[in-house]
């Protein structure tokens, strides 16, 4: 029995959630998986899966085993890494977990070119909103959160991106556009929910010409969603003014399908963090993709800047 691929099948069978998912990730039969699983178990003398006609669960032995092949696995990787670390040309696999707003607005624009520079580097993203972020299993892990962002974990501070308020020319014409923050209140504001829910907070904003001076408003918003692109499409559609990023409305505000109101004022300063997980030794993939990250989003904001100046 080849242990390493074993572990290997083992590992992404309860990454996919079932054997045949396994196979075609891993580009191999259904029968293969089964065979590899079916010899480990033996070997180990315990089942690691729980089967059943709709799915696959890991067993209690199995969660344990997984944690410490996932390691097992990292350490291969990392060997593999060390060792090629003098070639030109970096390949392996790179896991990045992100924030379904962040994978659509951040990761997807800049993988083509970073393939192309890169091409082999296999990028494995997983999408997913997690309130504790599984860190340790993943290469890199995106983070969205406030600027004074402080947390126990090891990150990279990407880019920050100031926040402003928008809605479509379609809006404007029909409700007019605010003059000072407190006329918000008379306006279709759509919000979005915190990740940890509870009561939506106040816009706290503040102007750009008074940075001094910040107002807090309070609105009885008409749309309140916890996913960001729901909200945007709804405000590209007409239905009130919303908060966004100013890198992610940059194109909208360029090609005239968004306007921004109540400049010059902000609702918000945001932060992109890359954590990683508290290996001391950080693969060469890894680095190369934080580097283009951190390049093509930083001249993403500097464009957004410039738009916002002209906007």
């Amino acid at each position: 029995m080849d242990r390493l691929l074993s572990m290997q099948v083992f590992e992404r069978v309860a990454n996919e959630g079932g054997f045949a998912a396994a196979a075609r990730a891993m580009n191999v039969s259904p029968p293969a998986v089964t065979r590899l699983i079916a010899e480990l178990e033996s070997y180990l003398g315990t089942r690691l899966f729980q089967r059943t006609t709709r799915r696959v669960s890991l067993t209690e032995a199995g969660e344990a085993y997984l944690a410490r092949v996932r390691q097992i696995l990292q350490d291969v990787e990392e060997a593999d890494a060390i060792a090629s670390a003098d070639t030109d040309t970096l390949s392996g696999r790179l896991r990045v977990h992100a924030q379904p707003v962040l994978a659509t607005y951040v990761i997807a624009p800049l993988l083509s070119a970073f393939r192309q520079r890169h091409p082999g580097i296999v990028v494995d993203i997983e999408v997913e909103t997690y309130r504790d972020p599984p860190i340790e299993d993943f290469d890199i892990t995106l983070l969205g959160a406030d600027a004074n962002f402080n947390a126990n974990i090891v990150a990279r501070k990407i880019v920050e991106s100031l926040v402003v308020l928008v809605a479509s020319p379609a809006y404007v014409q029909r409700r007019g556009s605010p003059k000072t923050p407190e006329d918000l209140a008379q306006h279709e504001c759509l919000r979005l929910r915190r990740p940890s829910g509870g009561p939506l907070r106040a816009w706290r904003m503040w102007s750009e010409e008074n940075t001094g001076d910040e107002v807090e408003v309070n609105v009885d918003p008409v749309l309140i969603a916890n996913h960001t692109d729901t909200l945007l499409r709804a405000a590209l559609d007409g239905a009130g003014i919303t908060s966004i990023p100013l890198d992610m409305a940059a194109p909208y505000l360029t090609r005239g399908d968004l306007v921004r109101v109540l400049n010059p004022w902000f609702t918000g300063r945001l932060g992109m963090y890359a954590a990683l997980p508290s290996r001391k030794f950080i693969p060469q993939r890894s680095r190369v993709f934080l580097d283009y990250l951190v390049a093509h989003t930083r001249e993403q904001n500097r464009e957004a800047l410039r738009v916002c100046t002209a906007c």
